[in-house]
């Protein structure tokens, strides 16, 4: 199933309709099983969702936090991911702490991805996974030619070469990313276009890797044209 595209005529207007997209989503998911369960990207358009994410109207007691990919670096630190959605804005709204889930730092790459395996393997499920798509291809900490084999069953795995410093980091694998209800690409500024162009002409990166049930929507500024479903 070739992915759904949502293109718009500006990162503005893209971060607004996601931003009112995730807060539908969510509430429809509090509905209906009682929680609100996403995966979040790094980076700096979701930087800028997470500050609009702040201003929505919805049950943050039962929402529950998780992050596709963290550099292996002590906590709080400037450039771990969770530091950005914290600043940007988990501190300005009230999810309970235990239901951000955060990846662990004990001892090495290799226990810190056992030890995020392990609580993936307690999640309630996931109802939406952000993605983003770097200029090399990679997606979460997922780089191109360091893809786990589709027959792996492993939720979380350590990355010990990237080819972006940090060097050392844990990635949710391309299977637990592809069990989440709803996986959405955020694909913006020109910089992009090749590698995106390549992915949707059917390169081997990784994000071919990620194939939940659904299908993966790719929300961007950018004028691609296959394909096109959105505004």
């Amino acid at each position: 199933m070739p992915p759904r595209i949502h293109r718009f005529v500006s990162n503005d207007l893209l971060i607004k309709e996601l931003c009112e997209r995730i807060a539908i989503l969510a509430n429809e998911c509090l509905d209906r099983h009682g929680y609100f369960s996403i995966i979040l990207a790094g980076g700096e358009t979701p930087r800028e969702l997470y500050r609009h994410l702040r201003h929505i109207a919805t049950d943050w007691q039962h929402w529950h936090i998780y992050f596709g990919d963290e550099r292996f670096l002590p906590e709080g630190h400037f450039e771990r991911n969770d530091t950005m959605a914290t600043t940007a804005w988990l501190d300005y709204v009230a999810i309970p702490q235990a239901q951000i889930h955060a990846v662990p730092v004990r001892g090495n790459v290799n226990t810190a991805a056992a030890d995020y395996a392990a609580i993936l393997q307690q999640a309630p499920g996931f109802d939406l996974a952000l993605l983003g798509l770097g200029e090399d291809g990679h997606t979460a900490s997922l780089f191109p030619g360091d893809v786990p084999p589709d027959k792996s069953t492993a939720l979380a795995i350590a990355v010990t070469h990237a080819p972006k410093l940090p060097a050392r980091r844990v990635s949710m694998s391309p299977q637990c990313l592809s069990l989440s209800s709803a996986v959405w690409f955020v694909v913006s500024g020109s910089n992009k276009r090749k590698i995106l162009e390549a992915w949707l002409a059917g390169a081997p990166l990784p994000p071919q890797a990620i194939a939940p049930h659904a299908g993966i929507d790719i929300f961007t500024d950018l004028d691609i044209e296959p394909n096109v479903t959105g505004s």
